[in-house]
């Protein structure tokens, strides 16, 4: 299968770049695809940590990137992502559902566009993420956010202020009920003493809230981790569980 754009070579596997709704798009392929069609949707910071992307390429998924920009997961960069799945979708025969991949700020993306989209998401693998912009970059909690970031993202989001921003009720932490009602699955990776994004205001608030709306969520805890470094020595448990909720093809 041939994507359009720019071909090279990585890490062993043949990649695309291209456009897409006006922002860079990459597409790696595996060396022998899943009947499925199977893939991977990594939010933020491409290549950073690549264990997991690197061990579904074997396994025959696909791995895709938009370059939204630094953007939260707003509304206008959410969009772009509806254009950017209905293009490997009806383009190239991709799987309806896709498993969302969430580093810190790519929480965000994942998690918004699964709640405007449950039934287009197999699962989410989420990494010390960002599961309420209160905490950061909005620094509201025990962390200490970041400005530039915090009116940057009011500015994304088109708020008039920032007491606008903090009645926002859409944040992760807020918006379960769609992706509970559909089954979505959800494994975090977490470092319990994470001094940017605070376990205790996001994934400690997240995942009690999903199990008590009935949803499936998973916890992997790295005792003392701090927010970096991402990902586990053994990308393993990850892998398992993405794959355990791929779609079988026929």
């Amino acid at each position: 299968m041939d994507f359009p754009g720019n071909k090279t070579i990585y890490r062993g596997f043949e990649r695309w770049d291209f456009t897409v709704a006006g922002v860079p798009a990459i597409v790696v392929a595996p060396r022998k695809a899943d009947l499925g069609l199977n893939w991977i949707w990594r939010a933020e910071f491409w290549d950073h940590e690549p264990g997991v992307d690197l061990a579904l390429l074997d396994r025959g998924f696909h791995v895709v990137h938009l370059s939204v920009g630094n953007t939260f997961g707003c509304p206008s960069a959410m969009r772009k992502w509806d254009e950017f799945y209905a293009f490997l979708t009806n383009n190239f025969g991709f799987a309806r559902k896709v498993a969302l991949e969430g580093l810190s700020r790519g929480g965000l993306y994942c998690y918004n566009w699964a709640a405007d989209n449950p039934e287009k998401v197999s699962c989410i693998y989420a990494d010390n993420p960002v599961c309420d912009f209160k905490s950061w970059p909005g620094g509201k909690g025990v962390g200490p956010g970041s400005v530039v970031d915090w009116q940057k993202l009011i500015s994304d989001y088109n708020f008039a202020s920032e007491a606008e921003a903090l009645r926002w009720p859409l944040n992760p932490i807020d918006n379960l009920a769609p992706l509970a009602r559909a089954g979505v699955p959800v494994l975090h990776v977490c470092g319990d003493a994470d001094e940017v994004v605070p376990y205790q205001e996001n994934s400690g608030l997240l995942g009690p809230r999903y199990r008590e709306l009935g949803g499936d969520y998973r916890e992997i805890i790295k005792p003392g981790g701090m927010h970096h470094p991402h990902g586990l020595k053994d990308p393993l448990p990850v892998v398992d569980f993405i794959v355990g909720n791929a779609i079988i093809g026929e």
